[in-house]
């Protein structure tokens, strides 16, 4: 357990940490790059790289979701969003991101008040298969059973539950709670359901069926959660504590359940140390939002931007850095680590002895909060590198 402190009288608290409070030690043995395995298994999809671009719509269409797919990834498209509201939401989606930063938010709740038709859903799904990459698509828990009918029958090959917090357990008297256990038989998919950051959780969710859990509750670029509701867990402690749950759901039943690290993550060396935390794989947003194939277009928003009374995310500018592939594969034209994210990823793999995912997951980290300046005086002056963050 991480050790906790009296914040007041009789009042303790634990410590947590985020990416930029640890670092990773060099193996004592290293590896090739180019041998290391970095395949991620969701149900029935092997994915070659365990990257999921995050299902927010201006990060992953149709077209984006394809392109994510034939490099080996996996982009989540959102039900709820623009692409099943308009026929051609490349257009809505540049409305959003030429208005102004006081009319942003405004501008999407308005986008986002027209229904959501069903049968575009169908739609959307047999455009991502037609293409020969798996379908994953997102949806909150009011919209799921609904929604997981329509996903099956066109065939998608992943379905994503997602809300700010998710629990098995939900009181309610003014309406009837998502039976997640039952939704989970029901499915003829994987059920990848989200967001959760405690071990406890983590469990519960695990032994109702769920086929993976997304690890993140406000650290999202787009995400204000954090400053509206004061909710939050850095993603460190959170991915630590979960993996600590699947590993010991693992031991005690043989049934393996990938966690996978959802938002927090703007450079390789953050994604790096994702893994090494025990994640078994990242879901990335402002990441990918900088590819010439995102639908906005260098803006991005959090999935909760659209609610009417309370938004839960903001606009964000992240800017048109390169194509998909550089910002998986490279060349990298950028000092600060957000290109080549899979070439990061094999190189650390190397740099401290993994061979698989599962081994890079053991790696010794410390608590090093001054791995991000040390040294790196001139870097910071001239705003360069390492400096830019």
């Amino acid at each position: 357990m991480t050790m906790a402190f009296f914040i007041g009288r009789d009042r303790e608290a634990r410590r947590a940490y985020g990416f930029d409070e640890i670092a990773l030690v060099p193996g004592d043995m290293t590896v090739n790059p180019d041998e290391v395995d970095t395949t991620l298994q969701l149900g029935n999809v092997k994915l070659e790289i365990p990257f999921l671009a995050s299902a927010m719509d201006g990060v992953v269409d149709v077209e984006f979701a394809i392109a994510m797919g034939k490099l080996g990834g996996l982009g989540v498209l959102n039900l709820d969003g623009i692409s099943t509201r308009y026929d051609k939401p490349r257009e809505v989606v540049s409305q959003i991101a030429g208005a102004t930063p006081d009319e942003a938010t405004r501008l999407v709740q308005e986008m986002y008040l027209p229904p959501v038709k069903e049968e575009r859903i169908a739609e959307r799904i047999k455009q991502i298969k037609a293409a020969g990459v798996p379908c994953a698509i997102s949806t909150t828990p009011q919209n799921a059973e609904k929604y997981g009918r329509i996903a099956v029958e066109a065939g998608a090959d992943i379905f994503v539950v997602q809300s700010t917090v998710t629990t098995v357990r939900h009181k309610a008297t003014k309406y009837t709670p998502f039976d997640i256990a039952k939704f989970c038989k029901s499915m003829k998919i994987p059920v990848i359901v989200g967001n959760c950051v405690t071990y406890s959780v983590a469990m519960e969710l695990m032994e109702v069926g769920v086929s993976g859990l997304l690890i993140g509750v406000g650290p999202g670029a787009a995400c204000t959660t954090r400053g509206v509701l004061g909710l939050g867990v850095p993603q460190v402690t959170g991915t630590v504590d979960c993996a600590a749950a699947r590993d010991f759901h693992f031991k005690r039943t043989g049934k393996y359940v990938p966690i996978i690290t959802d938002g927090g993550m703007s450079t390789g060396g953050d994604i790096c140390k994702a893994i090494a935390c025990g994640s078994d794989g990242v879901m990335v947003g402002s990441a990918f939002a900088r590819a010439k194939e995102a639908p906005g277009q260098g803006f991005h928003w959090g999935m909760a931007t659209p609610h009417a009374n309370l938004p839960r995310g903001t606009r964000i500018q992240v800017g048109i850095t390169g194509s998909l592939e550089e910002i998986l594969y490279g060349p990298s034209r950028l000092d600060d680590g957000s290109q080549n994210l899979v070439g990061a990823l094999r190189t650390c793999m190397g740099s401290v002895g993994a061979s698989t995912m599962r081994e890079m997951q053991t790696t010794e980290i410390i608590i090093a909060p001054s791995i991000k300046t040390e040294g790196k005086i001139f870097q910071k002056a001239q705003r360069i590198g390492m400096g830019k963050n």
